[in-house]
Parts: C-alpha cells; structure tokens; sequence
C-alpha cells in the first residue's frame, strides 16, 4: 500500500479522508514501533479497526521519550519543542521536509489567498533564539517565497518595526504579521497603529515574560494596539505537519487533511460528541512518516460546523508555546 503527497493533500470529502486515515493507521500500526507497542498494550487488534473512531490516539508525551517513526528513510530534519530550563522537549523526526512545507504552503492559500500577494514580518524572538523550532522553518520559507523586500525578523526592534508597518500602510500592501504573544504586547505597549487592514496572527505563549491571559482580553489589547478587528491565530505544534487556523475569535478550522476530534477526559479511548468538552485529539495525514493521531493535552471543543475552540490545558501539562491560552 502506497500513499503519496497527492492522496493527501488532494483530499475533499470526508469520505475520501476516512479512507486515507485508516490505509495510514494500517500502516502506522505495522511501522511505527512505538505505535505499534502502544496499541498491542492496550489489547487492540489493529486488523479489526475499521473506522476512525476506533482508533487508538498515541499521547503527545511520546515525542518526549521515544524516535516516533514510521519510516526507514533517512531523516532530513528534527524539530524540537521549546521548554523551559530542564524541561525534556519534544523531538519530531522528519524523513520528508517537503510534505510540511506543501502542508503549511497549501493550507495558508487555502485560509488566505497566494502567498505572492503577501509580506510576512515576524516578532518571534523567543523562537529565534533557539535551533529547531518548525515554526521559524515556516516562517524562513514564507518571507522567502513572498519574495516582497520588506519581508523579514524583527528582534526587538520595534521602532523600525513600526515604520515598516506605517509604510506598508501607506502602500496598500497585503501584510501579515505573525508574532510571539508577549512580543506583541510588548510592541504595543510603546506604539499604537491604525492599520485595519493588518493580518494579526499570535502564536501564542508568554514564555514566562507575562502573566498568561484569557483569550478575549488579550485579543481586545491586541486588537486596539493595532487597529485592527480580529486578532487571527495558528493551532499548531512541535509534533504535528499541519496547522490550523483562526481568522478571529479563537474559532479555529482545519485544512481538509487535517481532523480534530474531542476525547472523553473519564476514557481517553472514547470519542466526545460536538459540542462537548473534553482532550483534542489531532489526526494529521501529512504525519505519514511518524504518527498521525496524537491525543494532546489541550482542552477543546468541536462547534456544529465542524470548527473547534481551544479552551485550555490539562492539569500539570509542561507549557508549551504554540496557540495556548488560558481560559
């Protein structure tokens, strides 16, 4: 059985998305050891699974403790989680870069339009500061690809921040700024923009530099500090190819290879109805060389329309730094 990037991220119906999941399952259970152990402890018979609720979701924690592959291939990169002093990150063993850069490529055109069209600033120190965040491989090859001069990092350098804002401004120019939480806040908390037309993205987390907040407060702050009316946000992490994302609000929708669904917080083996709180669990189909169904340790629920909110963490869960806020 041979999937490739096309039976993945040409995907349009749930149906087709069913069928791709379980041919991966089937091949995780045989190829991913750690998996594969995983499911023979819980007493599952991977050969009797026929629908994706069935499917046994590996912890998140794993990433920590075990190499989470599926495939022999050599790896090209190794993106670890950020942490704090002596807390074990999260290593994801990447045997194919390029099925994360068409991932994020094809769902940012899909959320937002032709990346050509767009320049991308980026207030991300505590992410520069430190090798292996696949955020910054995203963000490198989104300024790359928008080919735009202004593209580019800002430390913390605020005030040409502002200028190249106020220019771009001036210029009618398609901007998105995609920045760490605190960051943000710190920016503005020295300058103030009108910029309505400004794509706000926050990646989440305070690094320990703030308090954390409730989401409606801090995207009231941001919001204002920028002049904008949404502050838009990316649910993404160390362990998943994919993200999510969110035009405002903390309403958070999938591209169509990529499926959350909620588990009973009591039988984290049993699957919650829509509208019902409980562990987001992620299946992401561009994962095909490790494991594509990860049971994290947010907190979440799924709307009618098939969107999801984040609503917080479990108890004792290490922070990490991707979309998380306290609710």
């Amino acid at each position: 059985m041979n999937l490739t990037a096309e039976d993945i991220f040409s995907i349009k119906s749930a149906n087709e998305f069913n069928s791709v999941a379980l041919n991966i399952f089937k091949l995780q259970a045989q190829n991913c050891n750690v998996y594969r152990e995983y499911i023979f402890h819980l007493g599952i018979d991977a050969d009797e699974i026929t629908e994706i609720a069935q499917i046994p979701f590996l912890p998140i924690s794993f990433f920590k403790s075990h190499s989470v592959l599926s495939s022999t291939d050599p790896v090209e990169v190794t993106f670890s989680s950020s942490g704090t002093t002596g807390m074990v990150q999260s290593s994801h063993h990447v045997t194919d870069a390029k099925l994360y850069e068409q991932s994020y490529l094809q769902a940012f055109t899909e959320f937002y339009g032709d990346v050509t069209d767009y320049c991308f600033l980026a207030l991300l120190p505590s992410y520069q500061q430190r090798s292996g965040s696949s955020l910054i491989y995203m963000v490198n090859d989104l300024i790359e690809k928008s080919k735009h001069p202004q593209s580019g990092y800002f430390l913390y350098n605020h005030s040409e921040l502002l200028q190249t804002l106020l220019d771009l401004k001036s210029k009618k120019q398609k901007t998105v700024l995609i920045g760490v939480t605190y960051a943000l806040l710190d920016f503005i908390e020295n300058f103030d923009i009108d910029f309505p037309e400004l794509i706000v993205m926050e990646t989440g987390g305070m690094k320990g530099k703030r308090k954390e907040m409730v989401r409606e407060e801090l995207h009231e702050q941001l919001s204002k500090g920028f002049g904008v009316k949404a502050i838009h946000s990316e649910y993404g992490m160390t362990e998943l190819l994919s993200q999510a994302y969110s035009l405002g609000e903390g309403i958070f929708n999938c591209p169509n290879w990529l499926k959350v669904v909620i588990r009973d917080t009591n039988d984290p083996l049993s699957l919650m109805p829509n509208g019902r709180t409980g562990g987001i669990n992620v299946i992401d189909l561009a994962n095909i060389n490790s494991c594509s169904f990860i049971a994290t340790q947010d907190l979440g629920r799924i709307n009618p329309d098939q969107s999801f909110e984040v609503l917080g963490r479990f108890d004792n869960a290490d922070i990490r730094g991707c979309n998380l806020l306290v609710q």
